[in-house]
Formats: C-alpha cells, structure tokens, sequence
C-alpha cells in the first residue's frame, strides 16, 4: 500500500540532478508516482547526468522499477499524448503535482490554459480540481514575460518554487545542493523524509 499518490513532470529544462533526487526520495517514501517526460527532458538526461533511458514505455517502465528498485507499479511511466491516462482525468488524477525542472515554456502554456501535451492537460485538472500543483523552474534571468506567467499562476494558486538552493547548511556537495530543494518541497507536500533539517535560530 503507497502512503501518497503524485504526478511528477519533467521538461527540458537543466536540472536533471534535482530530478532524479527527488524521484528516488518519493520511491523511499512510498509514493506511487506517475511520471510524465517530454521528448527534451530526455535529451538533458543524457547531456547532463549521461543516462540514455528507453523511448519505449514498456521498456523505461522496467528499466526505472529496476534503476530505482522499486515495487511494482511504484513508477508508472505515462506517454505524452496518453489522454485517457488517470491523470488526465478530473475524478481520478493525483491531487499532487511537481514539475522539476519546469521550463519556461510549459509553465507559460500552463498559464494559458493551452494544454496540449499531457504535461500540461495533468496540470490543468490539478488546477481545476483545486490540488496542489508545485512548479520548479531553473532560469536566470526571467524575462518580464516569464515573470507575468509566474503571477498568473501563483493567482491560481501554484506554488512558484525556483530551483535556488540554500548555503546556510553548508554544503559538501552537489548532491547536498539537490537535497535541500527536494527536502523543500516534500515539507510542502506534507511528505515525511529525512533530507535536512529545519533551519532555526
């Protein structure tokens, strides 16, 4: 039995590391997770961590249960355009959702309600349906633009959470770096973890 259900998307923006953080910590914590890749999320996998991961679900199915070591049906890799995928659906999508990395462009087509991948149609019902949908963009700078997409969004009710770790911990490492933004947003997922502790005075 999962103790949590979430959607995670990944686009193509940098910041596989925070990604693959974060998808094993839920696998540890006994989420079942739907996940959703675009085709350039793939690409940064392999320039950024050079993993080369299936095209074929089936395939990136058994190769993640086995790269993650997890139960069966822990992962569930959904096809771009898989409209009749459970999260597509109001009545029977997760009410939580990240997308890490977020690119500017999905969050943009977010805030427009343009929906036509299924990235973006997830987060619609997220929306619609009043969950929680997390966005983690890593850009720099924002645009004028990109920021106006950002407010509409966060009018809506998403939460805006940049890719910008902290150094108060004193980090030794990249890895350390990755951990304190996944250990944020479990805290707002009101997911139990053992990241980090909280900062106090």
């Amino acid at each position: 039995m999962f103790l949590d259900k979430v959607t995670l998307a990944v686009t193509g923006a940098s910041g596989s590391g925070y990604f693959l953080r974060l998808l094993d910590t839920l696998v540890k914590s006994n989420c079942q997770i739907y996940l959703l890749l675009s085709d350039a999320a793939k690409i940064v996998l392999k320039t950024e961590v050079d993993e080369q991961w299936p095209d074929e679900i089936e395939a990136l199915n058994a190769f993640l249960e086995k790269r993650f070591n997890t139960q069966a049906q822990q992962i569930i890799v959904l096809g771009r355009m898989d409209w009749f995928s459970v999260v597509a659906s109001g009545s029977s999508a997760p009410k939580k959702m990240i997308i890490c990395p977020c690119s500017c462009g999905t969050f943009a087509s977010i805030a427009q309600g343009l929906s036509k991948t299924l990235i973006e149609r997830a987060a619609d019902v997220v929306l619609k349906e009043r969950g929680q949908l997390i966005i983690m963009p890593r850009e720099t700078p924002f645009s004028t633009l990109h920021l106006r997409n950002l407010l509409t969004l966060s009018e809506l009710g998403v939460t805006i959470m940049p890719l910008a770790p902290g150094f108060y911990h004193r980090p030794q490492s990249i890895v350390e770096l990755h951990d304190f933004m996944v250990a944020r947003l479990l805290d707002h997922l009101k997911i139990k973890h053992t990241k980090s502790k909280r900062w106090c005075q």
